[in-house]
């Protein structure tokens, strides 16, 4: 494969992330504020609780940190397990009312889940970009930097990269230890049950 269809390829794939999981999502999460659907509140907060994952990765791979790319995969396989996960929340959802928020909000989880499904199937050649940091000079490792560069310009201009690493870092350790406690005590003591006990 080319190093420009390459290329092509990632940022198009960091356009339909910031759709998918970021625009998107946004939107969802006022409407289903004002409209006041517990239910759908609550889905949406797992939703941004797992994905923050992805917020982590753009800082890593800032830093040029190869675990960047581990986590970006990681992020890709649990957003879909966070949208339906729960059986209560989807049996809530499923006895909504028709109306055009639930289909929005149904298709969205659907076609959130299906880009995270190609996307970590995509993302599995990347991971040798994890295995070492001389990995990350060649060309096929840099072109997936580029987006988060451009992000580190945007938003973070007076911030140098391992400073954003450091805060990528930290707040991978603190996803990780909260990751640790929902598998290992919540999701035991609750089971696939959402609402807390």
């Amino acid at each position: 494969m080319s190093q420009e269809l390459l290329r092509s390829l990632v940022w198009m794939d960091y356009r339909l992330a910031l759709l998918f999981l970021v625009v998107v999502p946004l939107v969802l999460s006022v409407w289903v504020l004002v409209r006041q659907l517990e239910a759908m509140q609550r889905l949406l907060v797992i939703y941004w609780r797992v994905s923050s994952l992805l917020a982590i990765t753009v800082y890593l791979l800032i830093a040029s940190i190869p675990v960047g790319f581990i986590t970006g995969l990681m992020a890709r396989i649990l957003i879909p397990i966070g949208l339906w996960f729960w059986v209560d929340l989807n049996e809530e959802i499923e006895d909504q009312p028709k109306s055009l928020l639930k289909l929005v909000l149904t298709s969205w989880r659907w076609a959130a889940s299906l880009y995270c499904a190609l996307g970590a199937i995509a993302m599995l050649p990347i991971l040798q970009c994890a295995l070492s940091t001389t990995a990350l000079n060649q060309p096929f490792c840099q072109v997936w930097q580029e987006p988060p560069f451009l992000f580190r310009e945007f938003f973070h201009r007076n911030l140098t990269p391992p400073f954003l690493g450091f805060f990528g870092i930290v707040a991978l350790v603190i996803y990780v230890l909260y990751l640790g406690y929902f598998v290992f005590v919540r999701l035991a003591k609750q089971g696939r049950i959402a609402i807390e006990q």
